[in-house]
C-alpha cells in the first residue's frame, strides 16, 4: 500500500454557458448584446471535495442569476468589461473566492436595411468571426484575454509551398500557386487591466489587421503567414504583449478532370476537411512576464 496520502489538487467550478441577450432601450434605436458567459470560481473549497460541506459553495444557480442581474444592472459595454465586473464581484463578495475563470462569447447582430434605411430594433445574425473574451484571476493577478474564433478566410492565388524535404513516403507536389484557405483562432493578452481601454475598438481593429495581413502578404507557407499575422497585431497595438494563433489548413484540392476530356487550369477543387494540417503559433513582447495560469484555461493552443 502507497505510504502518501491523496490530496485534492487543483480545482473549480461554476455555471457555464448562460446564453444572454441584453437589448438596451434607452433610446427608440435599440441595440444588442448577445453573449455566452461561463463562471468559474477557484479558493478554499476543500471541504466541499473531501466532506460534502457546502457552506462555502456559491451555488452555480447563484453565479447563473449574478450573470442576468449584473447585464440588467451595468449594461453590456464589452464582454471583457462584464467579465472583468463579474470578477470583481465574487472575489470580493466572498473571502474564500481567491480566483477564478470568466468567459464569454460574442455573437454578432447587424440592422435589418428596409427602405427607409437601418432599422431601429429589428436585426439579422451576422458576424464573419465569433469574438471570444477571458478574464483570469488568481494571486499573481487579473489577466485579460480578448479573441476570435470560426474566422475563415480563403485566397485563391498568392501562395506557394515548396522547398521540403522529401523521403520515401512524401507525394506531395510542390507549388508557387496554390489556394490557401484557413480557419482563424487567435487569443492576444492585455499587458493589464484598464477601465478606460475601449474593448470593442481594439477588438476591430485586430481583427481588421488579422485579415488584411492575411490578404496583401504572399505566403511561402501558412507559418510564415501566421508569424505575419501576429506581429502585425502586435506592432500595431502596445497595449498587447503576446497573441497566440491557431490555423487549420483547409486544403483544396485540383480535381483531375482529364478523364473527361476537360482541362483544369486552377479553377476546380475538391475542399477537403479532413485531414488537415494544423499550425499554431505564439508571438510575444520580449521580457514580458508570462502568463501561464491564464493561458492553460485557454484549450487546443501550443
Amino acid at each position: 500500500m502507497s505510504e502518501h496520502r491523496i490530496v485534492l489538487g487543483d480545482n473549480q467550478y461554476g455555471k457555464a454557458e448562460c446564453r444572454l441577450v441584453r437589448v438596451t432601450r434607452d433610446t427608440p434605436v435599440h441595440t444588442i448584446a448577445d453573449l455566452n458567459v461561463t463562471s468559474q470560481l477557484r479558493g478554499d473549497f476543500e471541504a466541499a471535495h473531501t466532506h460534502g460541506d457546502n457552506s462555502r459553495v456559491v451555488a452555480t444557480d447563484t453565479q447563473k442569476n449574478t450573470v442576468y442581474a449584473f447585464a440588467r444592472e451595468h449594461g453590456v459595454v464589452s464582454p471583457e468589461s462584464f467579465l472583468l465586473r463579474l470578477a470583481a464581484h465574487f472575489t470580493g463578495e466572498f473571502d474564500w473566492v481567491t480566483g477564478g475563470r470568466w468567459s464569454a462569447e460574442q455573437y454578432a447582430w447587424d440592422r435589418i436595411v428596409t427602405g427607409d434605411g437601418p432599422h431601429d430594433h429589428a436585426f439579422v445574425r451576422s458576424g464573419r468571426s465569433t469574438r471570444t473574451a477571458l478574464v483570469h484571476v488568481d494571486e499573481d493577478g487579473t489577466t485579460v484575454l480578448a479573441g476570435l474564433r470560426d474566422c475563415t478566410v480563403l485566397k485563391s492565388t498568392g501562395s506557394e509551398f515548396h522547398g521540403f524535404p522529401r523521403d520515401r513516403f512524401t507525394t506531395l507536389a510542390e507549388t508557387d500557386d496554390r489556394v490557401l484557405a484557413t480557419s482563424v483562432t487567435a487569443w492576444w493578452r492585455y499587458a493589464d487591466v484598464d477601465p478606460a481601454r475601449d474593448h470593442d475598438a481594439l477588438h476591430a481593429s485586430v481583427e481588421a489587421l488579422l485579415l488584411v495581413t492575411f490578404a496583401e502578404g504572399r505566403s511561402l507557407g501558412l507559418q510564415q503567414t501566421v508569424h505575419a499575422m501576429g506581429r502585425a497585431v502586435l506592432e500595431a497595438h502596445p497595449e498587447i504583449v503576446e497573441i497566440r494563433i491557431s490555423c487549420p489548413n483547409k486544403h483544396h484540392f485540383l480535381v483531375d478532370l482529364v478523364p473527361f476530356g476537360l482541362d483544369n487550369p486552377g479553377e476546380v477543387f475538391f475542399a477537403a476537411d479532413r485531414p488537415y494540417g494544423l499550425i499554431e503559433a505564439s508571438l510575444t513582447r520580449e521580457g514580458q512576464p508570462p502568463a501561464p495560469a491564464a493561458w492553460a484555461s485557454v484549450t487546443g493552443f501550443c
